[in-house]
């Protein structure tokens, strides 16, 4: 009894075990070769934007005390009737740059710009992140991308705080939602 016991055993392991091999594929294994075009254009891409900023003026700066400057352009926002209109983000990103080139080149919106706010570029970059400011100023932002910005008025609070993406043309900026943006958010006189 015992003898037959461990048979039935020995055979269901037997046919368990075969059941448990992996099946060899019967068509070989193929892979679909990776692009080298688009590697290429990524690179060429890289490449442009580079080039783009060399051209583009660098507004940020990384050794600024941002908290100290950020009181002194409130004080003068204070006695000019202006808000300080905040331009987060740093010299290494495209957009950031663009954006402040898209204004100070657009007569109207500088116009427009110069009348009602003092214009500071708060800068964020590995050398200098200002936690503090960002902490301070703009603790829900997380999420919004560079740039975003944000309107402090002449009290020193902040009244709104908005992400760039909606204002993107192409590879630039689409005048008439700047010029509304800012006069959204300019001081109501």
């Amino acid at each position: 009894m015992q003898k037959t016991i461990l048979t039935a055993l020995l055979i269901a392991s037997l046919v368990a075990f075969n059941s448990c091999k992996k099946e060899t594929p019967t068509e070989p294994i193929t892979t679909t070769p990776v692009d080298a075009t688009v590697q290429v254009d990524t690179v060429a891409a890289k490449k442009a934007i580079e080039a783009e900023k060399e051209t583009l003026s660098k507004p940020y700066n990384e050794q600024e005390d941002a908290q100290a400057k950020l009181n002194e352009l409130i004080a003068k926002a204070k006695l000019e009737g202006k808000n300080v209109f905040v331009q987060a983000g740093g010299n290494w990103c495209i957009w950031c740059l663009r954006f402040n080139d898209f204004v100070q080149k657009n007569s109207e919106l500088k116009s427009v710009v110069d009348a009602n706010y003092l214009y500071y570029h708060l800068n964020y970059s590995t050398k200098n992140k200002n936690k503090v400011v960002f902490a301070k100023y703009a603790p829900d932002a997380k999420g919004l991308g560079y740039p975003f910005f944000f309107v402090i008025n002449s009290e020193g609070v902040v009244i709104n705080i908005f992400g760039s993406g909606d204002l993107e043309s192409g590879k630039s900026y689409d005048a008439q939602k700047v010029k509304q943006m800012f006069l959204d958010n300019a001081p109501k006189k």
